[in-house]
């Protein structure tokens, strides 16, 4: 089926020998188990997990060791069996200290009992919510958003379409595209069960057509099923962003600030629906996901990972660097952090690493030639530049005026700028300083009661 909507502005970034092509056709592999797993409590949007362990304390694999706190939350669990090295703050990715559990492994990978859920034709919202807090399932394409929320919406509020993410756009990146070729059946019947319960009418699974057999082998997989169906949608970054998504899919704009159930859709990304089949007929929590290692090493792969993996051993798992490499990446080219240590564990919203020669921005940038690029580009119909000068000037306030909270930080803009303006790294600022504004505002009425 062809696309609905075009969504405004969006690149092609390069997919060539440097991109997709690299990654692409190899198949998912498992890795050796590490020595030790850094396990942070917080791998998700809302509050932090409370440790149920202590130093010195022993661990099975799927053993729950982070008990959520709070609504919004998911669990977290033992990806190795073992003894607890210690409890404390670990750095991310992001350069923030969060409270982590680190874990030797004992090399004999036991794992807890693991349940199943008895009747899965019976589950109502309410359990399905409760399975994927216990689960741990959370968003897989990046935002890392709890399941136990997504899956279950306020009442009286309709439901018209599930869309499942199967883009992935991100350039390097090949890990949702393998998995959709070996776990179709799998992935479908996650979503068949998302369907289900929610009563949800229509499912939409969105599929760049770069990924022709992966669309063959889903159509395959939910060709029994009319309330199915599979969209080819054409190569257009950040095609996989939810709003892009659910515009491209159903015509339906997502208010600002709103979220996609605010126009009677739910997005679950392909790797997240593989998680809860898994849950659900397996009783398996999320103790590992998909990552592609890709760019300047030795032997780039897709790699089954359990959580906690430092990137060093993937790297070292991958034949090491090439001598060219210059930039290593916490995910993709577009949307990935750059980071300059190998100790930062593989958390759910990692989908890969990317490891770079040096980047154009690298060289320095110029002044803004006023060619208008990033506006065009922007799928969100911000002005980059102008957002880039007010946060320069530290005109933050003026920069929420004009929409700079919208920005959804895929980087288009500053791909498409010749003078290789930082114009996401901006936006990040002014969206960071204003959101830290807002706490401090809270903060200070809640104290004032």
């Amino acid at each position: 089926m062809s696309l609905f909507h075009v969504f405004p502005g969006g690149i092609h970034p390069h997919e060539g020998i440097n991109g997709k092509a690299i990654t692409s056709q190899m198949p998912i592999i498992e890795p050796p188990l590490p020595s030790r797993v850094v396990i942070p409590l917080q791998q998700h949007i809302g509050a932090p997990c409370k440790s149920l362990v202590v130093k010195g304390d022993p661990v099975k694999v799927g053993m729950m060791i982070g008990e959520p706190v709070g609504f919004v939350s998911a669990a977290v669990h033992a990806s190795v069996s073992g003894t607890v090295v210690d409890v404390r703050p670990c750095i991310m990715a992001n350069g923030l200290l969060t409270n982590s559990v680190i874990i030797d492994n004992d090399g004999k990978d036991e794992w807890v009992d693991l349940t199943p859920v008895a009747q899965p034709e019976l589950l109502d919202a309410k359990a399905l919510s409760e399975l994927a807090r216990r689960a741990g399932l959370v968003g897989l394409g990046g935002a890392t958003f709890p399941h136990a929320v997504k899956f279950l919406p306020p009442a009286n509020t309709p439901v018209d379409f599930l869309i499942i993410n199967g883009e992935e756009c991100e350039p390097y990146l090949s890990a949702d595209h393998q998995l959709m070729l070996t776990k179709a059946k799998e992935i479908v019947d996650g979503a068949k069960i998302i369907r289900k319960t929610l009563n949800i009418p229509k499912v939409y699974i969105g599929i760049e057509n770069n990924k022709a057999d992966a669309i063959r082998v889903v159509t395959d997989a939910c060709k029994d099923d009319p309330a199915f169906t599979v969209i080819s949608m054409p190569v257009n970054y950040p095609q996989g962003s939810e709003k892009q998504l659910v515009y491209s899919l159903t015509g339906r704009i997502v208010p600002e600030g709103g979220l996609p159930l605010d126009q009677g859709a739910i997005v679950v990304n392909v790797g997240s629906c593989y998680a809860l089949q898994r849950a659900v007929f397996e009783g398996r929590p999320l103790i590992d996901r998909v990552v592609t290692v890709s760019g300047c090493v030795h032997k780039p792969a897709n790699y089954l990972v359990r959580i906690g993996t430092p990137i060093e051993w993937l790297i070292d798992t991958s034949g090491g660097l090439l001598p060219q490499a210059s930039v290593l990446l916490y995910g993709g080219p577009m949307m990935g952090m750059a980071i300059n240590r190998l100790d930062i564990p593989v958390t759910k919203g990692c989908s890969g690493i990317t490891v770079l020669e040096k980047l154009s921005a690298q060289k320095g940038e110029s002044n803004c030639i006023r060619c208008g690029r990033c506006a065009r580009v922007c799928p969100m119909k911000l002005v980059p530049a102008t957002l880039d000068k007010l946060a320069r000037k530290e005109m933050h306030e003026e920069a929420e005026k004009q929409g700079v909270l919208n920005c959804l930080e895929c980087g288009a803009c500053a791909w498409s700028c010749p003078a290789k303006r930082e114009l996401t790294q901006s936006c990040r600022l002014s969206k960071k300083v204003i959101m830290e504004r807002r706490r401090a505002e809270a903060q200070k009425q809640k104290e004032g009661k």
